[in-house]
């Protein structure tokens, strides 16, 4: 029997297909029934920084005002719906009833809200913290390199204060990604020097200041933008992705894998066992699923699996780590050429 079990953020999952944040795992009952549907793992519903405002009541009483009325109204009383004490107490309670691996979820803008609730999720009991950072790059007068600075320093900070896994779920829209991928992984490594006796001095010694993330989420797919011309106002796009959006993730973890220090995980566009057994072949650890679960019912995690199971044994493999990777742009026999050349036969053919 094919073993399908996995590491990732240093987590033992039972297998790669983890049910990415959202509202299915907004109560203990949710997280159960995905357990029971047999996910490797879940990510709870984030706990947006919206909510901490609504709950500690900071939103008027620091004069905040990050909305218009309508919104601030719906910010307000769905955080005090389901505020910063019910996502705690979520973590634990899941925790008691559930077996697999829970991971929370972070998303705030500002950096002061992280740490202080980063430390709160490790002491309920998250296996996990899973960060989601969404900075629209709106500001013309700033740089590439300060829009990169934002998520470097919330990572620095967060794994300098917790010992729990942290996962960066992360959008696409950097200028050179590879190497926020890369920066992101490592973290900072400082040397000092010390005296050695009357020898003088000695050897540099190698000291971590911060340590990078345990794994990257490729991609975050951020709320899409639509307008309705009949009411003349701006509305939300459609919130599902399709399995057609897959293929940016597989480029990147593709690209990434071997090349990073951390684990990967494909998010977007997976809804069938194809699209998991795809992001293996690429080098993914894990796979995050969600619109598939609204669209299909929790059936489909049973699905996606015996897809698995059945490729696998037909192409005569054992375990995951038989094929993850293997078609990753480092283990290309002509790396450099990995992309080029998929790219000349597309347009070749097309022509």
């Amino acid at each position: 029997m094919a073993d399908l079990s996995t590491k990732y953020m240093g987590l033992e999952l039972a297998n790669p297909i983890v049910a990415a944040s959202s509202s299915l795992a907004n109560s203990v009952e949710g997280v159960k029934k995905l357990e029971k549907a047999g996910v490797g793992a879940v990510v709870l519903k984030s706990l947006f920084e919206e909510q901490i405002y609504a709950e500690t009541e900071q939103m008027q009483g620091q004069g905040v005002n990050l909305y218009d009325t309508e919104a601030a109204e719906f910010i307000e009383a769905y955080g005090r719906e389901f505020g910063t004490r019910d996502y705690l107490k979520l973590i634990q309670d899941a925790k008691k009833e559930c077996k697999i691996p829970i991971i929370a979820s972070l998303n705030c803008f500002s950096e002061k809200w992280w740490v202080n609730y980063a430390k709160k999720v490790e002491a309920a009991g998250a296996d996990g913290l899973e960060l989601n950072i969404g900075v629209l790059p709106s500001d013309p007068l700033k740089t590439a390199q300060d829009v990169e600075a934002v998520y470097l320093d919330i990572v620095k900070i967060i794994k300098q204060e917790i010992k729990i896994p942290v996962a960066l779920k992360i959008g696409a829209n950097f200028s050179s990604f590879a190497n926020l991928a890369t920066a992101l992984s490592r973290g900072k490594i400082e040397a000092r020097e010390f005296i050695v006796g009357w020898c003088g001095r000695g050897a540099a010694e190698s000291k971590p200041s911060w340590n990078g993330v345990n794994a990257l989420v490729l991609f975050n797919r951020y709320y899409n933008l639509d307008i309705d011309i009949d009411k003349v106002k701006l509305v939300a796009g459609n919130p599902f992705s399709s399995a057609d959006e897959i293929h940016e993730s597989l480029r990147w973890i593709s690209l990434l894998s071997g090349r990073v220090e951390c684990d990967l995980a494909a998010s977007t566009g997976i809804h069938d066992g194809k699209g998991v057994i795809k992001q293996l072949l690429a080098g993914a650890n894990a796979v995050q699923v969600c619109s598939v679960l609204y669209q299909k019912g929790l059936g489909a995690v049973q699905e996606m699996l015996e897809e698995v199971k059945n490729w696998m044994a037909a192409h005569k493999y054992q375990k995951i780590a038989d094929f993850r990777g293997a078609l990753s742009q480092k283990k290309s026999e002509f790396p450099a050429a990995h992309e080029r050349l998929q790219y000349i036969k597309l347009f070749v053919g097309i022509e």
